[in-house]
């Protein structure tokens, strides 16, 4: 399957428009991450997902996630991964698109970033009001970069 989305930093604004919504908590870490291929195991609520990503090329990459047990993700999380991201996620529709802003947590406190999935990368769509500045290409502001942080 093929991702395509783009990535942004976030407004402290968001939480207003946010506060009323109900998030997930995310834990995620990586069991390998190779020449921007990466192997991700997280939690979602109470849920366990494996994801397989490849290389980005331009905003598009491909992936392959697959939901696992719950009790199988965190024991991968404390025994395979060093590091372990946490974030919340809440989800919400602007236009006719879902996007998923994460608050980070721990070192990472204070970083607020949204993405939006499109399908394709010269779709349009409404930019919500409280973007600050794109970052989809900015390695530094993975997932995977983000962690040698966390």
């Amino acid at each position: 399957m093929k991702e395509i989305e783009r990535k942004y930093l976030v407004s402290e604004h968001i939480m207003d428009v946010i506060k009323y919504l109900q998030s997930k908590k995310i834990r995620q870490g990586y069991i390998a991450d190779l020449d921007g291929k990466t192997v991700r195991v997280r939690t979602k609520g109470e849920k366990g997902y494996l994801t397989i990503k490849g290389k980005s090329i331009g905003i598009s990459r491909d992936e392959f996630e697959y939901e696992i047990p719950f009790e199988d993700a965190n024991q991968l999380l404390a025994n395979f991964c060093p590091k372990v991201l946490e974030k919340e996620r809440y989800e919400l529709i602007v236009g006719e698109k879902k996007w998923e802003i994460d608050i980070f947590h721990g070192k990472l406190e204070g970083l607020i970033i949204a993405e939006v999935e499109l399908e394709s990368e010269e779709e349009t769509f409404e930019l919500p009001n409280w973007i600050e500045k794109e970052v989809s290409s900015e390695i530094q502001y993975y997932n995977s970069k983000l962690i040698e942080n966390a």
